[in-house]
């Protein structure tokens, strides 16, 4: 007989529940709208280090050295800390009130502040080592470069550190759009005082122009800190340095964040093991993935972050007063909503990979050849989409109920898998930097299958039903967009390769159009619900937006 039991709130004393609760699809689309900001200037980010840079070995090198702290964050930060801070303050403000919750805010605060300084230095003292293991396919120039852009960017994880702690406490409240506007801001200064800095020291944006996209790196940390500063103050929390760590709070974050280092980050990790074999395989394989990956993260910012975002509060509070029909109800509304969202989105990544790169990112120095390059690996990476943007809101149901040994022992046989996907497909098949775009994707997709039917059996059902109602129909209204993607490629879009910029934008815009046109017309006239209740959400939106005119 399935398990049903949900951790409760159920000592003496405790809060009644609450009235029912659903996933907010306002608050999702806020989070959408900024986040698709957020991954646009992202885009945009790329665009200008790839026009000045190219994709060769000077990016591959600022691109390892960025990915060496950025892992950590994801590791400590934005993964494991923020997941895992959101889930016991929530749970903490509803049983405890809002004076334990502040106080176990300083607690984490002072202990975060403190822990991440002394793995910054360390990481810097270490950088040449730690290049060495993870970039061991470079030559000793390439190397060198990296070791130097890998110590300027390290306290980039200290300040993330902090934002990521803000970003949980003002989600935990109920605040999603500021925090995920947030990495706006880090774009926006990583862009304006990278390129800056990097004309600064060399003009021509030689390998020496890299140290200013390093330094620019840290003013961008620093703008998505302070700019969510105001918006915690305005909540009544002040910040107070406080030693006193031997808390239950702050011990119950810990026993959490533990597991959730490899669970919530097993992306992570096995990216930055697809970059140690891209290190081996020349010039350019890095960037290309990094670029091809980052186009991936668009939809996936735009729909899985979202919902990941909003579901985990609202989960955790499930969770707390023991609420398991609703806990059930709106996790399995969370699913079907990412994949409705992100399904349509893979096929048309899938099948307008190559202009896609060639409009987005061929510029400059980053030549024909590279959007080739980035294009092929995008199209595998897309594969994985829907697996990604599920488990944003899957994993986030584990930690909730306490079950977070769970995703972590999945995440351990994904990184061995990931290992051995690898070694087949680049090795033992020579697909290169392809094969390990399409390890990444299987991985994704495993780790959503397995951790669904392990939350099924947990939770004794979980809507199958109308998941398999949804996919069919989707499945309809795909092949229609399938269909028109497939035409404007090959009739509309059939000399790109030598078109000029303008034209071949603008064609490629048409088919996109077309194409996210008739997806959301027949995924009306098909009746999924979902889609229904997204189109209620953005006419509330445009009422109030009217509102206020």
């Amino acid at each position: 007989m399935p398990q049903t039991d949900i951790p409760a709130a159920a000592s003496a004393g405790a809060p009644a529940a609450p009235r029912h609760e659903k996933l907010n699809t306002r608050a999702a689309s806020v989070v959408a709208l900024a986040v698709l900001g957020s991954r646009i200037l992202g885009l945009v980010r790329d665009q200008v280090f790839g026009t000045l840079f190219g994709g060769g070995a000077v990016m591959d090198a600022f691109i390892m050295a960025f990915r060496i702290p950025n892992l950590l964050r994801d590791l400590f930060a934005e993964g494991a800390l923020s997941t895992a801070f959101i889930t016991v303050f929530t749970k903490t403000t509803a049983v405890e009130g809002d004076r334990a919750a502040w106080a176990l805010a300083n607690k984490v605060a002072t202990a975060a502040a403190v822990t991440v300084s002394v793995l910054t230095l360390v990481g810097i003292l270490c950088a040449p080592w730690i290049v060495a293991v993870l970039a061991h396919g470079f030559p000793p120039a390439k190397a060198a470069l990296t070791v130097t852009l890998t110590r300027i960017m390290f306290p980039f994880i200290l300040l993330v550190s902090l934002a990521a702690l803000v970003m949980g406490m003002l989600n935990a409240r109920n605040v999603f759009g500021i925090p995920a506007t947030a990495s706006s801001f880090f774009n926006l200064g990583s862009i304006i005082a990278g390129a800056g800095i990097g004309w600064a020291i060399d003009p021509h944006f030689g390998q020496r122009a890299t140290v200013g996209l390093a330094l620019g790196t840290l003013i961008g940390g620093a703008m998505q800190l302070g700019v969510q500063l105001p918006a915690l103050k305005r909540l009544g929390y002040h910040f107070r340095p406080d030693f006193h760590w031997r808390d239950k709070g702050v011990r119950a974050i810990l026993q959490l964040m533990g597991p959730s280092v490899i669970a919530a980050s097993s992306t992570q990790v096995n990216v930055l093991v697809n970059s140690v074999f891209a290190s081996e395989l020349g010039n350019g394989p890095v960037t290309w993935l990094q670029y091809s990956f980052r186009l991936m993260q668009l939809p996936l910012g735009i729909f899985g972050v979202a919902l990941g975002t909003v579901s985990l509060p609202l989960l955790a509070r499930m969770a707390a007063h023991g609420n398991v029909a609703g806990f059930r109800t709106e996790l399995a509304r969370g699913m079907r909503l990412a994949f409705l969202l992100t399904i349509p989105a893979s096929i048309g990544l899938i099948l307008l990979a190559a202009p896609i790169m060639s409009v987005l990112f061929q510029h400059g120095r980053f030549t024909a050849h590279d959007a080739f390059e980035a294009a092929a690996a995008l199209r595998f990476y897309a594969i994985g989409l829907c697996g990604y943007a599920a488990l944003k809101v899957l994993v986030n149901a584990f930690y909730a109920i306490d079950r977070r040994k769970t995703p972590m022992f999945v995440s351990f046989g994904a990184v061995g898998l990931n290992l051995l996907l690898n070694w087949v497909f680049t090795v033992r098949l020579g697909w290169g930097h392809q094969g390990l775009a399409l390890s990444t994707a299987c991985i994704a997709t495993t780790n959503f299958i397995v951790l669904y039917v392990l939350m099924h059996r947990h939770l004794g059902r979980l809507e199958s039903r109308a998941m398999i109602s949804l996919l069919l129909r989707l499945s309809l209204a795909c092949a229609v967009l399938a269909g028109i993607c497939w035409a404007g490629d090959h009739y509309l879009l059939a000399n790109w390769a030598s078109e000029r910029f303008w034209r071949k934008s603008g064609s490629l815009a048409a088919v996109i159009v077309a194409g996210a046109g008739a997806f959301f017309f027949c995924a009306t006239v098909l009746g999924i619900r979902e889609m229904q209740d997204i189109a209620l959400a953005v006419r509330r939106r445009l009422r109030r937006s009217d509102r206020h005119i």
